[in-house]
């Protein structure tokens, strides 16, 4: 926030020329005062704390209508659950909680309205340590699937990512089951890939995957008549891998063998089979297209990792987020894995199974407060613009980067992130459609078709500090009627006190919040005549609704 910083003990200057510049500064606060309310008023917009002089530019937002460039899923937006215990820490932070699967309090009504409001939401159960998780089975006959004498996950240094094994027991998994029920989530769980195996001294897996553990948790869910949308088997064990790794061959092989488990398990039960996915890692173009052309009959989606902006520990995490060179960097990995699946004769679609953006539990006031939205949404628009079906937040909840706060499952800004999710599952599309930008501002632009009602809906990304942008919108290969009595919806999203640190969110000039009961507050749209050009304020992301256009993709 920038201002005049006065010494208190500095004594008073009774000069005329003093008094007259403090009078001519007044003047000028209170001009800018005067400028601010009034783009309010014209433009339904918040209030930004600096006072940096803002400056407008124009624009265009072309839009090819001819046909669709990608199509998401309905249940597009996902989240992840995690295993981390309370005592996972990072640089000195312990920022987990109990947000783990196997302490969650599932009973919360916050935390079930969250869930309920983006319904149908897929929610991935995974992440680092499931890797060593045992699940509780009396029947089988080694001792620590009967007894699982540690449900939690012990700190262990000298053991595979410091902790030791933890226990999923079935009265927990019942618990889980009957939150995913009662709230209409849509469940993703990550099997133990390194079950069986012996990891080298270069962090090499080698060996068959043992599948006993996960065939009885798959059997158990199976007659509970609990319905699991995907099995995904491993975490980060894909090319060079995080702590161990699974050679492309072997971790084909072991993918086709769960796939004959489910097609075992599943024929003849009134539950519906499953997807099969994979890797659940970070994309390596040699290692997973050997992957995918090895277990292409038995992948229905392949998957993969997004944390591009590093460790949460970098200092310089805003100053890539707001950067479009940078944001771009992600393409590539897009682009590459759908060019792989186009010419791979499979029939298997891409998911972005994890995406915390910045790893070790990314940092505080930065992947957790508005600023983080920015990377957010403009990761939705890319990946679906690279016809990629589902994208999963790290987290829901825990860490640094949860859509919801560790202690209280209140929204942050960045669940206004979910306030973000949410406008995204309610008014973006499923066809996703071409568009590029005439201007001088750093300005991110995507459309889709609109999801309820006809038109199409815009996502604007406004990157600039103090610069406003009026953007028109061209479209090709559509009708449109400009009559001015129709009106399009403006949701307009900004920061509290215009500092991209807040974890407060304003939408169309007001402060979004939650009560204790969980009741999440409507979004309500501002209208203006679809003849007006579109305001983006500075450091601002604003959903568009027209519904007078009407193009061939829709």
């Amino acid at each position: 926030m920038k201002g005049i910083s006065r010494d208190p003990h500095q004594k008073r200057d009774s000069s005329s020329s003093s008094s007259s510049n403090r009078y001519k500064c007044k003047g000028c606060c209170v001009c800018v005062i005067l400028l601010i309310i009034l783009v309010i008023i014209l433009f339904g917009v918040g209030i930004y704390s600096y006072c940096d002089e803002i400056s407008t530019e124009n624009g265009t937002v072309y839009i090819n209508g001819s046909s669709a460039i990608g199509r998401i899923d309905d249940d597009f937006v996902c989240v992840t659950l995690d295993w981390w215990p309370p005592h996972k820490c990072d640089y000195g932070t312990c920022s987990w909680g109990n947000a783990s699967l196997l302490n969650l309090d599932l009973t919360n009504p916050i935390l079930q309205s969250a869930v309920q409001a983006l319904s149908p939401l897929k929610i991935r159960l995974g992440g680092t340590l499931q890797d060593k998780v045992i699940y509780q089975n009396e029947s089988e006959k080694t001792k620590a699937a009967q007894s699982c004498t540690h449900f939690d996950f012990v700190k262990n240094g000298s053991e595979l990512f410091s902790f030791s094994h933890g226990c999923l027991s079935m009265s927990r998994w019942d618990q889980l089951n009957l939150f995913f029920q009662k709230t209409g989530a849509v469940i993703i769980f990550g099997l133990n890939a390194l079950s069986g195996k012996i990891i080298d001294s270069h962090g090499l897996a080698t060996g068959a995957w043992d599948s006993t553990n996960a065939e009885s948790l798959i059997r158990y869910t199976v007659n509970k008549g609990y319905q699991i949308h995907g099995w995904e088997l491993g975490n980060e064990v894909s090319g060079n891998g995080i702590g161990a790794r699974i050679t492309a061959e072997q971790y084909a092989s072991d993918i086709n063998h769960l796939q004959n488990i489910v097609k075992k398990i599943y024929n003849g039960s009134k539950v519906i089979k499953p997807l099969v996915l994979a890797p659940g890692g970070f994309f390596d173009p040699i290692w997973f297209k050997k992957f995918i052309d090895k277990a292409s009959k038995s992948l229905q989606v392949v998957t993969h990792h997004v944390y591009n902006l590093g460790p949460g520990s970098d200092e310089h995490l805003i100053d890539k987020i707001l950067h479009p060179s940078f944001l771009n960097g992600e393409s590539n990995t897009l682009s590459s894995l759908q060019n792989i699946l186009k010419h791979s004769g499979t029939s298997a679609v891409a998911w972005v199974g994890e995406a915390g953006g910045a790893y070790n539990s990314g940092r505080n006031l930065v992947t957790n407060a508005f600023v983080f939205s920015f990377w957010y949404l403009d990761q939705l628009g890319m990946a679906a613009s690279y016809d990629t079906k589902t994208y999963c937040r790290q987290t829901l909840v825990g860490g640094n980067y949860g859509l919801l706060n560790t202690n209280t499952f209140v929204p942050n800004p960045d669940y206004y992130s979910y306030y973000s999710a949410l406008l995204w599952h309610r008014l973006m599309g499923n066809n996703v459609l071409s568009t590029s930008f005439s201007g001088q501002a750093k300005l991110r632009t995507y459309a889709h078709c609109s999801k309820k009602s006809k038109g199409i809906t815009l996502l604007l990304i406004n990157l600039e500090k103090s610069t406003a942008v009026q953007v028109l919108v061209s479209t090709t290969a559509s009708t449109s009627n400009t009559s001015s009595h129709i009106e399009r919806e403006e949701y307009h999203l900004m920061a509290g006190n215009g500092d991209l640190h807040s974890q407060t969110v304003l939408l169309n000039g007001k402060v979004l919040t939650i009560d204790s009961s969980g009741v999440i507050p409507s979004l309500e749209p501002v209208f203006k005549r679809v003849s007006d050009p579109i305001t983006v304020s500075p450091y601002s992301l604003v959903f568009v609704v027209i519904p007078n256009i009407n193009v061939l993709a829709c």
